[in-house]
Order: structure tokens, then C-alpha cells, then sequence
């Protein structure tokens, strides 16, 4: 007869390839019930964005098949990890992870990439929220079709307002400044950011998707200095022009001591409708380079597609509307790595928690002689 013992030893065998533990000791085994033969439990796993949940899954199943346990039961859920420290950011304590997408210059189409990753991630079953923090030139409203959108106060606090599930902030909702220019000065600009993030009801959310503006501003250092975040996401185009200016922003965030999560590659390249070849017509490999110089994972590319133009012209993203386009599938690949990039940050803050928790621990009392 098979004994609950057994039935773990098997179980930890099972290896989550992006957090290289076994699942037994992160804790995705619960409420585990063996009784008469009839085994039963709960696979929780990191993210419902992981690019390996059904290769976890299947790996689980062949594990309890060689015990030779005839009536099995599982249930498969997900919970997202926490990959920053909510103990140290009171004011937004129900967001688990906030990711800063940056980008060293204008026209790489930031914004249209942090619009799409945040639907890719809402559409897996994460609760997503997008910020606009690009306070000169709000662009999500129009690529959402929100030209009419406002945010309401309720208690003092600001409620975003909502889009195809995703929850939204943008300096763009405020009518007077549809047709103006935002000319302020940098302390403005800074506490107009700190309101969006921590006066704003976010809610319960898994992750927190802040469009930057390009370049190594006052935005940027203001979210960097002003909460925890999980990392920066940094996205280019393949020409040097572009990966030599991005290599800037990444500077400055590596001196704040803030975890870049990864580097996307957006109009990748162009493929051919009538013969399905790839066409690099800006080059080829500029954000390979960056991940390779500074060893950080590649996370993407996003081929040139004129639907993810228009649609962002007319309110329309990708995503919504040609979910089975090659930039749609490239823009779920992306963010699925994403969302394990940020399993594997949580992993480690988790680790350095327990560290200094054992330390404490066995520190020596200090004597009272």
C-alpha cells in the first residue's frame, strides 16, 4: 500500500525548470488526502503565465502513474508569487509585482508592447494593471479606445478605470489635457507618478504593468527611488542605434540596484503573407547583443505587423482583435516568459527573506553583564 511519505518522495522528483526546486519544496503540493488507495490534492503553481504549467502538469501525472495509484485526483490552480517586498510597501501591499517597462529612446513602440504583454498576462487569468506614466504623452487611452475615459475618488483614493479586464491609470483620462501640452517641471512630474501608484486603488492585483517614458528622466528615478518593484523590462529595436541608447537606461537602473527582468526585441522583423519568410529590415539581433553583454535573459521579439499599428491608431490592440496573428502569439511567448522571469526574482527574494530570518536566529544574545 502506498503511504503518504511515498507519494511525496515521488512528487519531489517533479522539477520546476525555471526555479530548478522541486515542487514538494516549494510548497505547490496542497491539501494532499490519501485514503483507501484514493489519492487526491492540489497542484498550485507560480504563475498561470508559466510557460512550463502543462509540461509540470504532465511531469505530476507520470510520477503518480509509476507509484501505481489507480484513483487519482488533482487539481490544477495557480498563484502568483510575490517579487517584491510588500512588507516594505505598505501603500500598495496588494500589488505582487510591479514591472517598469523602459526603453533608452522614443519609437520603439513601448507602449504598444506594454499594452499587448499586459493583455497576454490578463488573458492567462493574472489580474493585470497598466499605468501610463508617461505623463508628457499619455498614449494608452487612444490605444485602448478610452478617449472618454475618466478615473472617479472614492476615499480619497483614485479607481482606474477598466478596459477588456485590464485595470487603468493615465494622466490621459484628464480632459484638460487632451489637447494640451504637459510642460512641468520634474518635482510635479515625480509626485503626479507617486499619486498614480500609491493613491490609486489597485486592488488585488498579480502584476502592474508601468509604461515609462523613453530615456533615463525624472519618471524612471521616481519609480525606482519611490516603492519596491519587481524589475525593468527594457524593450528595443534591432538596429545599434536603438540597443546602444537602451544600454543607457539599463545603466541607470543597474546603479539603483533595481533586477532587470529581461530585454524584448519589438519590430523584430517582418514576415513575408506570401511565403512565410523572415524579413530582418531593420537589422538583426540588436537585443541578442544586449542580453548577451550584460547576461540578462531575451525575452522576445515582436515581428513588424501594420494590424498592430492600426489598431492602436483606432483603439484596437492585437491582442483583442487577431488573437491568432504571429505578433499576437509572439506577445504571449513574451509574456509568459515574463511572468517566470518574475517566479524566479520572487524565488530569490524568498530566499534572502529565510536567510535573514535564520541569521537572526541564531545570532547570539547579547550579554546583560
Amino acid at each position: 500500500m502506498v503511504g503518504i511519505d511515498q507519494v511525496l518522495e515521488k512528487l519531489s522528483t517533479v522539477i520546476d525548470p525555471d526555479l530548478k526546486k522541486d515542487i514538494v519544496s516549494m510548497g505547490m503540493i496542497k491539501d494532499l488526502e490519501l485514503n483507501d488507495g484514493n489519492l487526491k490534492f492540489t497542484l498550485e503553481l507560480t504563475t498561470p503565465a508559466c510557460p512550463f504549467n502543462a509540461e509540470i502538469e504532465e511531469d505530476v501525472r507520470k510520477a503518480i502513474d509509476e507509484l501505481g495509484v489507480k484513483n487519482f485526483d488533482m487539481n490544477v490552480t495557480a498563484k502568483v508569487m510575490e517579487g517584491r517586498s510588500l512588507d516594505a510597501d505598505t501603500g500598495m501591499a496588494t500589488v505582487k509585482n510591479i514591472i517598469g517597462v523602459a526603453s533608452g529612446k522614443g519609437g520603439v513602440g513601448k507602449s504598444t508592447v506594454s499594452l499587448n504583454l499586459a493583455l497576454a498576462l490578463q488573458q492567462t487569468g493574472a489580474k493585470v494593471g497598466l499605468l501610463d506614466a508617461d505623463i508628457y504623452g499619455p498614449s494608452i487611452p487612444l490605444m485602448l479606445g478610452m478617449k472618454d475615459g475618466f478615473m472617479e475618488v472614492e476615499d480619497n483614493k483614485l479607481q482606474p478605470a477598466e478596459s477588456n479586464g485590464l485595470k487603468v491609470v493615465s494622466f490621459g483620462f484628464f480632459a484638460e489635457q487632451a489637447h494640451q501640452a504637459a510642460i512641468y517641471r520634474g518635482p510635479i512630474i515625480s509626485g503626479i507618478l507617486k499619486q498614480f501608484l500609491v493613491d490609486t486603488n489597485w486592488s488585488d492585483l498579480d502584476y502592474l504593468i508601468v509604461d515609462l517614458p523613453p530615456g533615463t528622466g525624472d519618471i524612471p528615478l521616481t519609480l525606482a527611488q519611490t516603492i519596491p518593484i519587481t524589475g525593468i523590462l527594457v524593450v528595443t529595436t534591432p538596429q545599434d542605434v536603438a540597443s546602444n541608447v537602451a544600454v543607457k537606461a539599463i545603466g541607470m537602473f543597474e546603479k539603483l540596484n533595481v533586477p532587470i527582468i529581461g530585454v524584448v526585441e519589438n519590430m523584430s522583423h517582418f514576415i513575408c503573407p506570401n511565403c512565410d519568410e523572415k524579413h530582418y529590415i531593420f537589422g538583426d539581433g540588436g537585443a541578442k547583443k544586449i542580453s548577451e553583454q550584460f547576461n540578462m535573459p531575451f525575452l522576445g521579439e515582436i515581428p513588424l505587423n501594420s494590424g498592430i499599428m492600426s489598431g492602436s491608431d483606432v483603439g484596437k490592440p492585437i491582442m483583442i482583435t487577431n488573437p491568432d496573428s504571429p505578433s499576437s502569439v509572439a506577445f504571449r511567448i513574451a509574456a509568459k516568459n515574463i511572468a517566470a522571469q518574475c517566479s524566479i526574482l520572487a524565488a530569490k527574494l524568498q530566499e534572502e527573506v529565510e536567510s535573514e530570518g535564520s541569521n537572526e536566529e541564531s545570532a547570539p544574545e547579547a550579554s546583560t553583564n
